[in-house]
């Protein structure tokens, strides 16, 4: 079983302005208005604010740890100020511990504020996007940064379109599967350490390493570039979790399942994936086998269970008086060679 402890789980308690403007900058238009020494504030909160009521005066649920955004609305509202009364709501603001401004729509920036953002040393960006789109993008890259993630020692493979994550003791053979499923035209997301992020209330996106990539350790080879040996079409960078396979040598103690009836589930922080427990014994193609997992997966998502089919097909079976379970086909035609 997939052991988690503190050590595995990842989660950012904040992350700098500096930061997230240079991985924002080129992506969303953001262009710092002028130059201070503010980029070292840090941003705590995923969630944007829209500082209306604020500027007007009313600031007891002022949420300040928030990246300000500036739309069409609070520029208008502080163009029809007077220079003084636009002075004053924007030293209103500055005055708490703010991550940063964003004015959004190409609004330019008023003397004021500029005057201000320098004796607060607070960053003030410009975008050319509008609103709504940029608070969509930011508030969804923040939302990456700051969403909870967990390490797990596998390998994470796209089969057939489902990411499968292959976990078990180390030298089971994890790898070894990966790079055959990989020689059969599927794709490698991550081998060794594979993080895995929480998107949403039901998804985990995996993905690799930046110093590891696509690089794979081969007990008896070494490392190996599955990019380079393979190609760009055996790679992905990230891929969502859908299924776990642990593989262990075969226990004759253990109980495996063998009709499928029962579904296994495995929950990674708070999410409840599938989970396959697949004994290894030799001779056994796990590699076959994992794009069987895959594809029955796929059927049961499109609503079809060959378990239940099968056992509903049993059900009627046995409520005909006189039925044969065993008797398949009533007639073989004659087949000549």
């Amino acid at each position: 079983m997939i052991n988690i402890t503190e050590k595995n789980i990842i989660k950012k308690k904040s992350i700098s302005v500096e930061f997230f403007y240079k991985q924002t900058k080129d992506r969303f238009k953001i262009k710092l208005a002028c130059e201070n020494d503010g980029l070292d504030r840090l941003i705590y909160d995923q969630n944007l604010h829209r500082p209306g009521l604020a500027l007007a005066g009313f600031v007891d649920l002022f949420t300040a740890n928030r990246v300000q955004v500036f739309g069409n609305t609070e520029m208008r509202y502080l163009d029809q100020l007077k220079s003084d009364d636009r002075k004053l709501a924007l030293e209103r603001l500055f005055n708490f511990k703010i991550p940063c401004v964003i004015l959004t729509d190409a609004n330019k920036p008023f003397e004021e504020m500029i005057h201000l953002a320098k004796k607060h040393k607070l960053p003030v960006f410009v975008s050319e996007y509008s609103t709504t789109k940029l608070s969509y993008l930011v508030s969804d890259f923040l939302d990456d940064q700051f969403a909870p993630r967990v390490s797990i020692h596998g390998s994470l493979v796209d089969v057939y379109g489902v990411g499968m994550l292959f976990v078990g003791k180390s030298g089971i053979g994890k790898s070894e599967v990966a790079l055959d499923l990989v020689e059969r035209g599927h794709r490698l997301v991550a081998d060794d350490v594979v993080i895995l992020t929480k998107k949403g209330e039901g998804i985990l996106i995996g993905a690799g390493t930046e110093l590891a990539q696509h690089f794979m350790e081969v007990r008896g080879i070494g490392f190996i570039d599955v990019r380079s040996m393979f190609g760009i079409r055996a790679i992905r960078f990230q891929k969502r979790l859908e299924v776990i396979i642990e593989l262990e040598v075969w226990d004759k103690d253990n109980e495996y399942t063998r009709t499928g009836l029962d579904d296994s589930l495995f929950s990674l922080l708070d999410v409840e994936i599938p989970y396959i427990k697949l004994p290894i014994v030799p001779g056994k193609n796990i590699t076959v086998i994992a794009e069987v997992i895959a594809l029955n997966y796929l059927l049961k998502h499109y609503g079809y269970d060959a378990a239940k089919i099968l056992q509903e097909r049993l059900a009627q079976r046995l409520k005909k008086k006189g039925g044969e379970i065993g008797r398949v086909i009533d007639y073989f035609e004659h087949d000549f060679e």
